[in-house]
């Protein structure tokens, strides 16, 4: 296996990236090589004096790199010796198996978007987790893909979480939930009523209705469909709880799964190959979890189950 890392990504990079790096190669399997992709210049100071194997860590050179507040799809387009562009390309191309990367968000979608889209996926989501206070994770898409979103859009949204979910996690029937502001079928605006009729109707799904806000955390279900902008809120709102108590030197083990360090970024799901974007502030340790969460999603080979799951006839 070989997990391709953007090591020009993130507000620490490369030094952090390729710490993260080194983190995961005593932790991945024995097969599974990471190929840091990025300026070589940059990149070889930062492995002076590292007894690595060749066949654990292997550079792949990119002359450009698309920092974060350049405009996506212009640097996409104008930057193709990026490591963003060569990582997607490497990937469309099978010469790895995944793609992480903790830099700019926008362009990794637009990567995702014009590289390798599936046919049948109306748009990819971003996904990330949601603590459980039973002590697992549901997962909740989308959180900041599409902000603004049709009724069918969330229902494949439903899917998309709900084959990710089985397969990562050998759970035969996932409960998926439409995140809402009330658990009556008839509550919500006019986008929100359609879509709970679609995914009640979605024979590919478990689905068990609406969640509200409060519930979030309560184990209702393991997929949580919403928009890309209550995602988002969601989410940053639940990293904010955690750098909260942090301040306040309170310690709780829930609380600290808040922390997206833990969990190392949030794949894209709707595309054709492995897909992870990290935050742009990841550590060396945010970057050897989201390895890690790369080469499980590989193993479990959830970008072509998805694939296959919504071109078979329901």
């Amino acid at each position: 296996m070989r997990i391709a890392l953007d090591a020009m990504g993130g507000d620490y990079a490369p030094k952090a990236i390729i710490e993260g790096a080194l983190l995961a190669t005593q932790e991945v399997q024995a097969d599974t090589q990471i190929v840091l992709v990025g300026h070589q210049d940059q990149i070889h100071p930062h492995l002076a004096g590292v007894s690595i194997p060749e066949q654990k860590i292997h550079i792949e050179h990119a002359a450009e790199q698309i920092e974060m507040a350049e405009h996506p799809m212009k640097a996409f387009a104008q930057k193709p010796n990026s490591s963003i562009a060569l990582g997607y390309r490497m990937l469309k191309e099978r010469k790895v198996d995944a793609f992480c990367s903790a830099g700019n968000t926008g362009a990794m979608l637009v990567g995702a978007i014009y590289n390798i889209k599936i046919d049948h996926i109306a748009r990819p989501a971003i996904m990330s987790y949601v603590p459980q206070l039973k002590g697992n994770h549901a997962v909740m898409l989308d959180i900041g893909a599409n902000t603004d979103c049709k009724p069918e859009t969330l229902n494949q949204f439903g899917e998309l979480g709900s084959v990710f979910y089985k397969h990562l996690y050998n759970v035969d029937a996932p409960r998926v939930a439409l995140i809402n502001l009330g658990e009556e079928e008839e509550k919500g605006n006019i986008v929100s009523q359609a879509t709970y009729k679609l995914l009640k109707n979605n024979t590919r799904i478990n689905f068990v209705g609406n969640v509200e806000g409060r519930d979030l955390f309560k184990d209702k279900a393991e997929v949580l469909v919403c928009d890309g902008f209550i995602g988002n809120v969601i989410i940053k709102m639940a990293e904010s709880y955690y750098e909260i108590l942090k301040r306040k030197n309170i310690e709780d083990p829930f609380f600290d799964n808040f922390n997206f360090e833990s969990i190392g970024g949030s794949p894209v799901l709707g595309v054709d190959g492995n897909v992870i974007i990290g935050h742009g502030v990841s550590n060396a340790t945010t970057i050897k979890n989201m390895l890690l969460l790369a080469e499980r999603m590989n193993q479990a080979n959830i970008h072509e189950r998805i694939r296959n799951s919504l071109e078979s006839t329901p």
